[in-house]
């Protein structure tokens, strides 16, 4: 396949520029992820979550928000990162999250929110390819890079459908 095709056909290797825009950047560990500011509802210290039984280990539980309950992804353990204690600077940022013509709002749980950024297009490198079925890069946007920062610009759409 030409490098043409390849753009066409896998997001990952997509132009740059379609991902330039700003980013709610995040920590989970040391590493630094951004997640596209128009997706972002509203951001909330950690609260009350209430476990749903029989639900996957990622899944927090959910979230009474002013009347409205709200599922919570735990994205470290979703990412397959150990589990930590919650501290000061855990936060719940709520998603617009899109299902076919539906919009939901989600949340997830991250350990801090750093600040917004504006990404340039020129800043923004494709997701690596591992050339290996076992790790999938699809919920990666792009890899921005702001002075000596890697940030891992993410898909939340799917991050939160697979």
């Amino acid at each position: 396949m030409n490098e043409r095709t390849d753009s066409v056909s896998n997001p990952q290797t997509a132009d740059s520029q379609t991902y330039a825009g700003k980013y709610m950047a995040f920590k989970l560990g040391n590493e630094e992820y951004g997640l596209g500011i128009l997706k972002v509802r509203e951001l909330i210290g950690l609260m009350d979550i209430t476990r749903v039984p029989g639900t996957n280990e990622f899944i927090r539980g959910v979230i009474n928000l002013r009347g409205k309950v709200i599922p919570v992804v735990d994205l470290r353990l979703k990412f397959g990162m150990t589990k930590t204690v919650d501290t000061d600077q855990t936060v719940i940022i709520v998603v617009q999250h899109s299902v076919g013509a539906a919009d939901l709002a989600m949340a997830i749980l991250v350990d801090e929110v750093l600040e917004v950024l504006d990404i340039s297009g020129e800043r923004i490198d494709p997701a690596p390819n591992f050339g290996s079925q076992a790790f999938s890069t699809e919920f990666i946007l792009g890899i921005g890079k702001i002075d000596k920062r890697v940030i891992f610009l993410l898909d939340i759409d799917r991050i939160l459908t697979a």
